[in-house]
C-alpha cells in the first residue's frame, strides 16, 4: 500500500537513535543536536509577546494568513540583518523565502529539482538528516573527501569529471555544503575553497549544464573563534544564479520558533513557491512577524554573545575532556572546531563505532550515546568511514560532557582491548 518514495524513506539514522535516548533515559547524551534549554531567549520573546498584544490591529494581522513566500515586512528586514556585513550581496526581497526551518526549504529544493536517479555530490561526512530526504526523493548522493577546511575542491573535481566520463553529467544536479562549523565534522571551507568553488560551478554549468549549489547556513553565527568567512554571495554577487543559501534561526535564537529562510535564483523561485502552497499556503505568520520583532530590536543580537559564550565553553570543556581522557590512545584523533555544536572523532581503523558494532553495546552499557559517523556518509563515492564518532556539546553540561567523555574513552580502550 505504501508509495515508493514512502519505502525510500524508511530507515533513517535520527529516529533510530531519538529510539534509543528514550529506551535508555539514562544515558549522557552526547548525540543530540539539540540547543541547551538555559540559552532559549525567554525574556526577549515575552517582550515581542508585549509589544505585538499592545498593538491590536498587528496582532490580528499576525494571526491571518500571509503569502506563501512570507512576510513581505519580514523579509525586507530579514534581508538588511543577514547582510549586514557583506551590503553588496544583499539580495531582493523577492528572492528570499521564508520556511518552517531551513530543512523545510532543503526539501522544497529537494522536490522542484531532483528525479529518482539524480545525483547530489556532498562532503564525507556531512548532515544525514539531508540525506535522508534525498533518499526519500531517490537521489544517488556522492560523497567528496574533506577536512578541516571542508570539502576538497580537487576531490570534487575529480568526482564530477568521473560522472561525466560515466555520462552521468545531465544527472548531476546539486553540491550539498555546510560551509560553516559543519554539521557533523565541525569544519570550515575555507576563502581560498570557497574561491576555487565558485570557479569551478562556474566552468561546470558553461560546459555542461545546469548545477546548483545548497549553501546550508545553519551554524554560521555560532563563531567561537577565528574570523568570518563570507558566503559565496558576498564573493561574487553574480553566482546567485546557481546558489541557494539558507539559513536559520533554530542555532542562533530558538528552534522551537521554526523560521529559517533561502534565498533562491529567479528561475527556481517559481517552483519552489508552487510546491509549498501546495504544501503550507506559506509558514507560520505570526512566528514570523516575532521574528521581525526581535530583529527590528536589535534581541537577536543582544542575546547571541550570550549563545556563543555558553557553547565555546562547552566546546572547550569537551576538548580538555577529550585530550585528559583520550591524548594517550594511539590513532584516536579530534577536530577542533572553531564554532558549532560538534566535535568530530576518529578512532582506530580496527574499531567498529556503528550501531552494530562492539563500542555501542560497550558504550551505551556504561551510560553514555553518540551519533556513529558511519551514518553521515554518503553511499557512493568516498568510503564511510565505520571507526568515526559525532560527538554534541550542545545539550550537556560541563560536567555533563566530561562525564560522558569519560565513559567513552573507558568504552573505547575495552573495545581495543577485546580487538587485540
Amino acid at each position: 500500500m505504501l508509495s515508493t518514495r514512502a519505502q525510500w524513506a524508511a530507515g533513517q539514522p535520527i529516529g533510530e537513535l531519538m529510539a534509543q535516548a528514550l529506551q535508555y533515559p539514562e544515558l549522557v547524551s552526547l548525540a543530540a543536536g539539540f540547543v541547551d534549554n538555559a540559552t532559549l531567549p525567554c525574556a526577549e520573546v515575552v517582550a515581542c509577546f508585549e509589544q505585538l498584544s499592545a498593538d491590536a490591529s498587528r496582532l490580528r494581522a499576525s494571526l491571518q494568513y500571509d503569502t506563501t513566500a512570507g512576510s513581505r515586512s519580514f523579509r525586507e528586514v530579514l534581508a538588511q540583518w543577514a547582510y549586514h556585513p557583506w551590503p553588496q550581496a544583499r539580495p531582493a526581497v523577492e528572492q528570499l523565502i521564508a520556511t518552517a526551518g531551513s530543512n523545510q526549504l532543503l526539501h522544497l529544493i529537494t522536490e522542484a529539482l531532483i528525479d529518482p536517479g539524480d545525483i547530489v555530490v556532498a562532503a564525507a561526512p556531512t548532515y544525514f538528516v539531508f540525506m535522508g530526504t534525498l533518499k526519500g526523493a531517490g537521489a544517488r548522493v556522492f560523497g567528496v573527501s574533506s577536512d578541516e577546511d571542508g570539502m576538497q575542491i580537487e576531490a570534487l573535481k575529480e568526482t564530477l569529471e568521473q560522472l561525466d566520463g560515466q555520462g552521468l553529467a545531465k544527472r548531476v544536479k546539486a553540491i550539498y555544503l555546510v560551509p560553516d562549523y559543519d554539521n557533523p565534522a565541525g569544519s570550515t571551507l575555507s576563502m581560498q575553497r570557497r574561491q576555487e568553488l565558485l570557479e569551478l560551478v562556474e566552468r561546470w554549468n558553461r560546459e555542461k549544464g545546469a548545477l546548483v549549489v545548497l549553501w546550508d547556513n545553519a551554524y554560521q553565527l555560532l563563531r567561537y573563534d577565528g574570523e568570518e568567512l563570507p558566503p559565496l554571495s558576498a564573493i561574487e554577487p553574480s553566482c546567485r544564479r546557481f546558489v541557494v543559501e539558507l539559513g536559520t534561526f533554530s542555532k542562533s535564537f530558538a528552534p522551537g520558533i521554526r523560521v529559517g529562510w533561502g534565498v533562491v535564483p529567479s528561475w527556481l523561485l517559481a517552483p519552489v513557491l508552487e510546491i509549498k502552497a501546495n504544501i503550507d499556503f506559506g509558514s507560520a505568520h505570526f512566528n514570523q512577524v516575532l521574528m521581525e520583532i526581535a530583529l527590528r530590536d536589535g534581541l537577536v543580537d543582544a542575546h547571541l554573545p550570550a549563545i556563543v559564550a555558553t557553547y565555546r565553553s562547552k566546546r572547550d570543556t569537551m576538548l580538555t575532556a577529550l585530550e585528559e581522557s583520550m591524548g594517550d590512545l594511539p590513532g584516536v584523533q579530534w577536530r577542533h572546531p572553531r564554532g558549532g555544536l560538534y566535535v568530530w572523532l576518529t578512532l582506530p581503523n580496527a574499531v567498529d563505532a556503528a550501531e552494530s558494532g562492539l563500542l555501542w553495546r560497550i558504550a551505551t552499557k556504561l551510560g553514555v550515546l553518540y551519533v556513529p559517523g558511519v551514518y553521515c556518509f554518503p553511499t557512493e563515492g568516498y568510503p564511510p568511514q565505520r571507526n568515526s564518532i559525532r560527538l554534541s556539546f550542545g545539550v550537556q553540561s560541563h560536567e555533563g560532557i566530561r562525564r560522558g567523555v569519560q565513559m567513552l574513552s573507558q568504552a573505547i580502550r575495552q573495545t581495543l582491548t577485546a580487538t587485540v
